[in-house]
C-alpha cells in the first residue's frame, strides 16, 4: 500500500513538472514571437541577442545594447524594464519605449517577453 501511494504521489509530481515545463515552453515561444514581430514588441529592431544568430540576422540590432546574461536577472527587474524603462532605471531619456505604460504590450505579453528574455545567456 505504501509503495502504491508513493508511486501515485511521484506520478502526480512528475505530471505537474512536465505540464509546467510545457506551459513555460509555450510562454517562451510567445515571448520570442513578440520580441521578433514588428507590430508587437519589435525588439529586434534595436537589440542584438547573445547566442541567437537568427535574431542577429533579422535586424540591425545596433541601436540598443546587445542583450546578454538576462537569464541571471530577476523576473521583476526584467518586467519593470519592459513595462516602463524610465521608472525602472530612474532615467528621463531613453530610446526604448515604455511598452506597458504606453499600452503597447499588456501584462501577459510582457510576462511572455520576460520568459523569453530569461533564455538569453
Amino acid at each position: 500500500m505504501r509503495l502504491a501511494k508513493s508511486l501515485l504521489i511521484a506520478s502526480a509530481i512528475s505530471g505537474l513538472i512536465s505540464t509546467s515545463s510545457f506551459a513555460n515552453a509555450d510562454l517562451v515561444a510567445k515571448g520570442e514571437k513578440i520580441f521578433k514581430t514588428k507590430k508587437l514588441g519589435n525588439c529586434v529592431a534595436c537589440h542584438a541577442v547573445n547566442g541567437k544568430a537568427d535574431i542577429d540576422a533579422m535586424g540591425p540590432g545596433s541601436f540598443g545594447p546587445k542583450l546578454s546574461g538576462l537569464s541571471y536577472w530577476d523576473d521583476k527587474t526584467l518586467y519593470d524594464t519592459v513595462y516602463d524603462v524610465y521608472a525602472a532605471r530612474g532615467i528621463k531619456v531613453s530610446p526604448m519605449p515604455a511598452f506597458g505604460r504606453n499600452g503597447w504590450l499588456d501584462d501577459a505579453e510582457i510576462k511572455a517577453v520576460v520568459a523569453y528574455l530569461k533564455t538569453i545567456n
